[in-house]
């Protein structure tokens, strides 16, 4: 798929209202307030959060190989295996961030994407992740990582990978729900096999 690709934003289970007012701006998170009339006929505030939002990528190279990683930072207190990815800056698509993103954490492009599910997670968070599938990924670079990151990739293979997120130390939810639901079809199991490693 071509960068230029149409993507939709998935829509939030509790909308921000246009009427919503910025009440503080942090580094991730920013906060919005607003009024509405309870039940009662009483006015309460509302609140929600609203951050960046994410692109998510399952990397795999021309042999079928799925490139996760094991990260640490500074803020968690154990090192965990997940996704390849990240915020998606201001002014980029979803898509043109998981090519940053690949490139930065792995050292690797890829031509050949498709959006495998998009979904806003949490409803008091204004936030969407886009989970992509990026096949016939190739090293072009070494990685190139913030400071808040240390990277090490892990190959595996399909079923391995499938393994892991079904564990519940995997931390993607809806990357999880795929995996169980094709448990429960033999032909969805076939066919999110065949997206990602073709076979």
């Amino acid at each position: 798929m071509r960068l230029s690709m149409k993507i939709n934003k998935p829509p939030s289970k509790q909308p921000l209202p246009a009427k919503a007012e910025l009440v503080f701006k942090g580094k991730i998170f920013d906060v919005y307030q607003w009024e509405e009339i309870g039940y009662d006929g009483q006015p309460m505030v509302f609140e929600k959060l609203k951050r960046p939002d994410t692109a998510a990528i399952i990397a795999v190279t021309d042999e079928g190989k799925i490139i996760l990683t094991k990260q640490e930072q500074p803020a968690r207190l154990e090192p965990f295996i997940g996704l390849i990815g990240g915020r998606v800056d201001e002014g980029e698509t979803p898509l043109e961030a998981a090519n940053r993103e690949l490139l930065e954490e792995a050292g690797f492009v890829c031509t050949d994407w498709q959006l495998l599910r998009s979904e806003q997670p949490v409803s008091k968070i204004e936030w969407a992740i886009y989970y992509f599938v990026a096949r016939g990924c190739r090293r072009v670079a070494k990685q190139n990582l913030d400071s808040g990151e240390k990277i090490e990739l892990i190959e595996t293979g399909y079923d391995e990978f499938k393994k892991m997120v079904l564990d519940k130390e995997f931390d993607y939810g809806s990357l999880r729900t795929i995996f169980l639901e094709a448990e429960l079809d033999k032909n969805k199991a076939d066919e999110l096999r065949k997206i990602l490693v073709g076979k």
